[in-house]
């Protein structure tokens, strides 16, 4: 899924959140795998769904869904995007993420909403956004310091470092690396483990380790989502955006006023 469009990420957006709110009606496990295409199934009593997703929202945003976008359309593209994060994190069931490959921005956005994460060991892992004069808007500045501690949150998105499998599996990015082509057996195997538990006891738990967690992840979502909305008015996210399809360097003007970024 190559050259998403503002109309078209809305509709591949719109189609995620429908198949989260659908596999909220079941009680089993899901599977999602996050790569270039991906699949996943909730697992329950026999029942599998398959759900293939674009690639934009996997490897990462792809960025000319942005040219020609004006401030509220972003902040729509945003809305939609964060609605999709949070009702992943919110599914009642396990989801473990089966990365293989590059897992940028909003896929990586989309692998911290799961439950568990596994990668295969040539995966990639960054949220590269400021790169381009923008931020994560997908939950990243929320659940990457959640994830991994502030240290590393903050090498990644404001170093806007890439870490290997390895250095994601020590950091605690993820949970387990396997070889190439190996994630999403391993995360089959992972949740048929899972899908021995108790549904109604698997539901509790989760819901008890999420409220373990200090603050209010959709008060940060909403902060986040504003921040972008603010960036991506500003002159430095059109350049920046510019220059990465240009495919030159961005040019900064370190010594401008805040306001007129």
């Amino acid at each position: 899924y190559v050259g998403v469009n503002p109309a078209e990420a809305r509709e591949l957006t719109r189609l995620l959140a429908a198949v989260i709110s659908r596999l909220h009606t079941f009680s089993g496990v899901a599977i999602a795998a996050i790569n270039g295409w991906c699949l996943g199934a909730g697992l329950e009593c026999g029942l599998a769904c398959d759900i293939r997703i674009g690639e934009a929202l996997c490897a990462g945003d792809d960025l000319n869904m942005y040219v020609g976008v004006n401030p509220a359309e972003a902040r729509e593209l945003t809305r939609l995007l964060a609605a999709v994060i949070s009702r992943l994190h919110a599914f009642s069931g396990v989801t473990i993420a089966a990365i293989n490959g590059w897992c940028l921005g909003a896929g990586l956005e989309c692998a911290l909403a799961c439950d568990i994460r596994i990668g295969e060991a040539h995966a990639q892992f960054g949220l590269p956004e400021g790169r381009v004069g923008l931020l994560p808007c997908g939950g990243g500045t929320q659940m990457l310091a959640r994830q991994v501690g502030d240290g590393w949150a903050k090498r990644l998105i404001l170093c806007g470092e890439t870490v290997d499998a390895d250095t994601a599996l020590r950091i605690g990015l993820i949970e387990e690396t396997v070889s190439a082509g190996q994630a999403r057996d391993a995360a089959l195997t992972l949740a048929e483990k899972a899908a021995r538990q108790s549904p109604a006891a698997l539901a509790a738990s989760k819901t008890l380790l999420h409220s373990n967690r200090a603050g209010d992840l959709e008060t940060g979502l909403a902060r986040e989502r504003e921040a972008f909305g603010d960036l991506f008015a500003g002159r430095e996210a059109a350049e920046g955006v510019a220059a990465f399809l240009e495919k030159r360097e961005p040019q900064w003007n370190h010594n401008r006023s805040r306001d007129e970024r």
